[in-house]
């Protein structure tokens, strides 16, 4: 059953981001793999993995196949849509137990809503 999520698109803009000047210079400044485990309803139920890989500059539907992830977040799809347009702090997120975090909280805490480009970017 694929289930059609709203952040898809998001992450289908973040990687063609990736490949773009400023794209490549945010690689090199964070240089680390995450993995999201996204949930149409409710966080553990029916999730969608998507891995973003800044070292390569991948983002690809699917579990990280390269060990593990520096993070994994478990989120709901409209809270990662709320995070990736910067209308959800990532902070208060994981303090209202709206994100989950597994791996490095230092390698989480590099991941921002600045990472999303925005579309007049594009």
């Amino acid at each position: 059953m694929a289930t059609e999520l709203k952040s898809d698109s998001i992450l289908d803009l973040l990687k063609r981001f990736l490949e773009t000047d400023e794209g490549i210079k945010l690689r090199k400044k964070i240089n680390l793999v995450y993995q999201f485990k996204i949930a149409p309803k409710k966080i553990g139920i029916n999730e969608v993995i998507y891995t973003v890989d800044l070292k390569k500059g991948e983002v690809i539907k699917g579990a990280y196949e390269g060990g593990k992830p520096d993070a994994t977040f478990s989120l709901k799809d409209e809270d990662f849509v709320k995070l990736a347009n910067g209308q959800l702090n990532p902070q208060m997120a994981f303090v209202r137990g709206a994100l989950k975090i597994k791996g490095s909280l230092s390698a989480a805490q590099k991941f921002t809503p600045d990472i999303f480009p925005k579309p007049a970017k594009m």
